[in-house]
């Protein structure tokens, strides 16, 4: 008789897999800035955003706190430099902003459930499987989840922050793993980064299924990734596992 594989964890990543913000970064950014009394383009500051960010995450890895900083220092950091990069260089006229900015994301308005969360999570959890999550964030997300009804569906919540390594470093995966006395044969990750998530689970061992997003596939990457792990929406995750359930070998 075949061995059919049965799924026991089901790790998700957060941002653009089950919750989006609500606005753009840089609509954000410029409506605070405007009650401060700063005028700054959005589409200005969604650029300068993009490039401190990126500059950020390469100097100070995982909010910089094998560095000496804290994540909240790290992103009133991006903040700064994001208004600096927009051409506004008065850091003290930043500084209440970046605070603002700061605890403002920590809040439920600040975010939207992407479409088919609730429903699939439910459906998860009514298979029987576990669910945790596995996210490079910050420490708010525990509040951002419990603010918008979503904390209840998980066993435990792993941020970047919390576990000292970020995606795709297999330790945080492991760490999930040993949380959840599991192992990783019986466990998948749900996500929408080729890199992060779902490379990052499947060289630990894990089933992986990969969220599309509404920008088109990297050819390179959609060759790369079985038809029956690609989630065109949330709502194919659950048929995605029957059929990962039944195939003798799984995927």
């Amino acid at each position: 008789m075949a061995h059919r594989l049965q799924i026991r964890l089901l790790t998700w990543d957060v941002k653009d897999t089950l919750l989006r913000l609500r606005h753009p970064v840089g609509e954000e950014y410029a409506t605070k800035a405007r009650a401060h009394g700063l005028e700054v383009e959005a589409a200005h500051l969604g650029h300068a955003f993009r490039q401190a960010y990126r500059t950020q995450s390469h100097s100070f890895p995982n909010y910089g706190l094998s560095q000496g900083l804290t994540s909240r220092q790290w992103w009133l950091d991006v903040v700064l430099q994001t208004f600096r990069l927009a051409g506004v260089r008065d850091a003290q006229a930043v500084a209440p902003i970046a605070d603002q900015l700061y605890e403002d994301f920590c809040k439920p308005c600040s975010w939207q459930v992407l479409e088919g969360a609730e429903a699939t999570l439910r459906g998860c959890r009514k298979r029987g499987l576990r669910l945790a999550v596995v996210s490079n964030f910050d420490r708010r997300l525990e509040a951002i989840l419990r603010g918008l009804g979503l904390r209840e569906h998980f066993d435990f919540v792993l941020t970047s922050e919390a576990a000292g390594w970020p995606k795709p470093d297999p330790r945080i995966f492991h760490e999930a793993l040993r949380l959840a006395q599991v192992d990783p044969a019986v466990a998948a990750h749900v996500g929408d980064s080729y890199h992060c998530d779902y490379k990052g689970a499947r060289a630990v061992g894990m089933r992986s299924f990969l969220v599309l997003g509404p920008e088109p596939l990297d050819p390179a990457v959609e060759g790369s990734v079985p038809q029956e792990c690609l989630l065109p929406s949330l709502s194919h995750l659950l048929p995605a596992l029957d059929r990962l359930e039944g195939s003798p070998l799984g995927l």
